[in-house]
């Protein structure tokens, strides 16, 4: 029942700026925690890298085992619902569409805070893809995963995954600096995120109108540069009837990623991103109704 309560906690109120404005988030506490062992450790090896993770996931388990231990379940059902991060992933996205309405250039600045490659050349549909596949990639990472961690390994489950998540983030780049130190924790977060990128394919799959074959996703997601994030990418483009993925710059660098579902759109626009915002709530109750199911069995 912890789950159920965070995640109904999460999407009421999702990341209070009155709260966070005052104490540091956990994701930003675990954030400095990387930092603090990228700066003390990181002498470009896979060792080192290791000896990082393990720090991390180890400190992770014992924080968790110690919350878990308190009497109630309110302990759980907080800490959840201030890793859960539905609400402020629908919140991001919607001001993507948003500011696409008003112009390209405000979709632009707005895409830039949730995409990670270049957005000075994106046009419209380029920032309608981006805000999509957004949308797609965490709610596995920021939803799916989260929630499955949760119900199988309980707190400390949650805690080990977002800071492996977070050790990703930071520090599992294919860089002179990291592509050693960070290797672990790439590969830990990879790990972590293959049964629930899987399952987020199947919720957005199970609740779309428009559906391609189980087939036809599974051969997306392998074109797909991430052995994970593909999946939830390959069942929400066909879903929309738009392509996703394909050519675009990261750092200066033209890449011609293969398009997902290439026989889709590609002229994806605001009423796209809406439509992608549907299909994360539709989603998100599913996995409630799941959670519910759990609780009480």
């Amino acid at each position: 029942m912890a789950l159920v309560l965070a995640m109904v906690l999460d999407a009421i109120f999702g990341e209070p700026k009155w709260l966070w404005d005052r104490v540091p988030h956990p994701a930003i506490v675990m954030g400095r925690v990387v930092a603090k062992l990228d700066a003390a450790l990181n002498n470009k090896t896979r060792r080192a890298g290791l000896l990082a993770l393990v720090v991390l996931v180890g400190a992770a388990l014992v924080v968790g085992l110690v919350m878990a231990a308190l009497p109630g379940i309110w302990a759980e059902v907080i800490v959840g619902a201030m890793l859960l991060a539905h609400r402020s992933l629908v919140q991001h996205v919607q001001r993507v569409a948003d500011a696409l309405r008003l112009s390209v250039s405000d979709g632009r600045d707005a895409v830039a805070m949730i995409v990670g490659r270049d957005v000075r050349s994106m046009d419209g549909p380029a920032v309608a893809r981006g805000a999509i596949e957004s949308a797609a990639e965490n709610l596995s990472d920021g939803v799916i995963a989260p929630v499955f961690w949760f119900t199988v390994a309980g707190l400390p489950g949650l805690l080990v995954y977002k800071i492996v998540n977070t050790a990703d983030s930071m520090i599992g780049y294919r860089t002179e600096k990291y592509e050693a130190f960070g290797w672990a924790a790439a590969k830990f977060d990879d790990v972590l995120n293959w049964i629930p990128a899987r399952l987020t394919a199947l919720l957005i799959w199970t609740v779309a109108e428009q559906k391609a074959s189980w087939r036809d996703i599974i051969d997306d997601a392998a074109l797909h540069r991430s052995p994970n994030a593909g999946w939830p990418e390959a069942a929400m483009a066909p879903a929309l009837g738009v392509s996703l993925s394909g050519p675009r710059s990261y750092d200066g660098t033209h890449e011609a990623f293969p398009w997902v579902n290439p026989d889709g759109r590609k002229d994806a626009g605001p009423n796209d991103v809406d439509r992608a915002i549907g299909l994360l709530w539709k989603a998100w109750a599913m996995t409630l109704a799941v959670a519910v199911v759990i609780a009480l069995l």
